[in-house]
């Protein structure tokens, strides 16, 4: 069986009261419900989120060291500034997918920017929560 992380940057934690009419009105632990029944007995999955940048590298450091099968990760507002971010998923030799809950492209311009994917294997823009499923599928093929 498969191990997977699913990392959320800032403000994920605010899913559901955070600009709902932008990123829905689900919390993260309903999306973490929802992808624990939908792979429950497929995957392992693993779950972590931080407002911090530094958080978010050390743990990409762990889960490289721990060698699991991939991430997913929306970096959120970390996505468009972080070279460290970027930096720890190049290091880690892990397969990660980017994943973005709104259209990033029909954003802000400073949004439409992604540092960090060039250096992950696909990129999910714009289907809102059910892109960590699309993500969490590819990563299992």
């Amino acid at each position: 069986m498969k191990t997977l992380a699913i990392l959320n940057g800032p403000n994920l934690d605010r899913l559901g009261k955070r600009e709902p009419e932008i990123y829905g009105h689900a919390t993260l632990a309903d999306l973490e419900a929802r992808l624990r029944a939908e792979f429950d007995g497929v995957a392992r999955l693993e779950f972590f989120q931080s407002n911090h940048e530094g958080e978010l590298v050390d743990r990409i450091s762990v889960l490289a060291d721990a060698k699991i099968d991939g991430i997913v990760i929306n970096g959120a507002a970390l996505t468009h500034t972080s070279v460290a971010l970027r930096d720890a998923l190049a290091g880690s030799g892990l397969r990660a997918v980017e994943v973005h809950i709104s259209n990033i492209y029909k954003r802000e311009e400073f949004r439409q920017k992604s540092l960090t994917a060039p250096v992950c294997v696909a990129v999910i823009t714009g289907l809102g929560l059910e892109g960590y499923f699309a993500a969490v599928r590819f990563l299992l093929r």
